[in-house]
């Protein structure tokens, strides 16, 4: 997604900003899946879309209480908002005061203005990446749902737990077996978050190709390891380096910010993944493999 269509997606919100409107739907009017759109207008804005709609509409819903007779049930109504109830506590979260306070002069508000994507230059830095195709492919893989909200909470440690329980339960150890040695390198499967679902898939595993013994494939998924299987994709590549996560986070981060505006590649629906390399060069925390299609 280009800074150009960031934009388009604000002025849309603003247009819309008393309608019953969604990320979903301004995913729609920029011609983007709503999963690309989020996880992109989220890495750049920070926030997401629905976080800045609401912010808007908590600023306007408090300069009409202060300026106008508008009762609060009705800016309720008015601002989306399913109850008075509803309305006031989220109104106090923001503001730190009540619809009702806020209709008195001298109460402090709050004012979150329209956002204006601007560019700003900044020195210049070296981001290494290439382009790679794969056809299907085929691993096998100790698989868990999770929310779609983690998705782009930086605070949430689930799927980093998740690895740590596989670890400790040697359940990771097993299936890394069925790998030549010197090639048991393992894989961090993410399905795409979609609107028509509330969770999405993770999955610790290996790849299935000639140098996985398969002989015992059957026996490993009757015991809750699961097949996943990848469409043909092109892959933007990046080495993350790092001791810890936070690599991983940073690169995902400079994809949205960096690499997206400046090649005209932009992410698809397919699984992208991470593989941890039994024997990686020194500083290498893994290897990110997105998705991506020219825009």
């Amino acid at each position: 997604m280009s800074i150009q269509l960031i934009q388009q997606a604000i002025c849309y919100m603003e247009e819309h900003i008393y309608e019953e409107i969604s990320y979903a739907e301004v995913a729609k009017s920029v011609h983007m899946s709503s999963y690309n759109f989020h996880r992109t207008f989220s890495f750049i804005v920070g926030m997401t879309a629905n976080e800045y709609i609401r912010k808007r509409r908590l600023t306007l819903a408090a300069r009409e209480l202060q300026t106008t007779g508008l009762s609060v049930t009705d800016a309720a109504y008015k601002y989306g908002y399913e109850s008075p109830e509803s309305f006031s506590k989220a109104f106090t979260r923001f503001h730190g005061a009540t619809p009702k306070q806020a209709k008195r002069k001298g109460t402090k508000l709050h004012l979150f203005n329209p956002l204006v994507i601007k560019i700003t230059l900044e020195g210049g830095s070296v981001m290494d990446y290439r382009i790679e195709h794969r056809e299907s492919q085929r691993f096998i893989a100790l698989v868990r749902a999770f929310p779609n909200e983690i998705s782009n909470d930086e605070n949430d440690h689930s799927i980093p737990d998740f690895w740590t329980e596989c670890h400790e339960k040697n359940l990771v150890e097993a299936i890394r077996s069925l790998r030549a040695e010197g090639k048991r390198d393992l894989y961090g499967l993410c399905s795409p978050v979609r609107d028509s679902e509330t969770h999405f898939n993770y999955g610790i595993g290996i790849v299935i190709d000639e140098d996985t013994d398969v002989t015992d494939l059957e026996h490993f998924i009757k015991s809750g390891y699961t097949l996943w299987e990848t469409e043909p994709a092109d892959y933007a590549v990046f080495k993350c380096f790092g001791s810890d996560g936070d690599c991983l986070g940073e690169m995902w981060s400079k994809f949205f910010k960096e690499f997206v505006p400046q090649t005209g590649y932009m992410q698809t629906d397919g699984t992208d993944y991470e593989i941890y390399f039994e024997k990686g060069e020194s500083g290498l925390f893994c290897e990110l493999w997105i998705p991506v299609k020219q825009g």
